[in-house]
């Protein structure tokens, strides 16, 4: 969600993050396959209720656990923008760091809740440099090429060039990469071909392991 300077506060429909390893999210998608629309309607209800009991102002993640009876309950807010906003900003088309900056800057939007839409599904997958058949331990290396000449439409967000070094002296994640299509199993396959084009030469990454990921049948079918 994002919220104004004026109090007016705003949801940007949901993410699904159950993808994960050590407890951090590496494969993020917008929407969830876990909900219908009526589930979804009142998720986003209930974190715009949150919103503006404490007056938020600015970009803001509420996270939710969902049960297997379709319960959900409140885990925790991140103020803030997190790594997986790309695929909300694929579905809905809005640039939400340009919104968190009009908020601190005291601004108004000049939108409402019905001209934010969900078109089609995106997904990301976090490159991280990392072992993950040795208990997914951080790697370190050169990286000799980070891309090919790509070969499908992705979003690569990276601050490594060609050529830099990966220490222990960071957070292990080197990249994310985004897609974007009309419907979910074709955002899956758009990614698959994505991680073909994305190398990272000279480094060992999880890259193997969220082919792995992408290509299992209960991941496929969104369980």
């Amino acid at each position: 969600l994002v919220s104004d300077a004026k109090g007016n506060h705003f949801h940007f429909y949901d993410r699904e993050c159950s993808i994960q390893r050590r407890y951090q999210k590496i494969i993020e998608e917008s929407p969830s396959p876990a909900m219908d629309e009526v589930l979804r309607s009142k998720i986003c209800d209930t974190a715009l209720k949150i919103s503006e009991g404490i007056n938020y102002i600015g970009a803001g993640t509420i996270e939710f656990i969902l049960a297997d009876n379709g319960e959900f309950y409140f885990l925790e807010m991140n103020t803030r923008l997190q790594v997986e906003h790309p695929v909300t900003e694929l579905v809905t088309g809005f640039d939400l760091v340009e919104l968190q900056i009009l908020a601190a800057s005291g601004e108004a939007f000049k939108f409402d809740q019905k001209d934010i839409k969900q078109f089609g599904h995106a997904i990301e997958c976090r490159i991280n440099a990392e072992h993950p058949d040795n208990e997914f331990l951080p790697t370190i290396g050169r990286i000799q090429k980070i891309h090919s000449i790509a070969n499908t439409d992705y979003r690569l967000d990276c601050g490594y060039s060609d050529g830099n070094n990966i220490s222990t002296s960071f957070d292990p994640m080197l990249a994310k990469v985004i897609v974007h299509d009309s419907d979910r199993i074709t955002a899956i396959e758009k990614m698959y071909d994505a991680l073909d084009d994305v190398l990272f030469g000279g480094a060992k990454t999880n890259r193997d392991f969220l082919k792995r990921v992408l290509s299992h049948n209960l991941f496929v079918e969104g369980n």
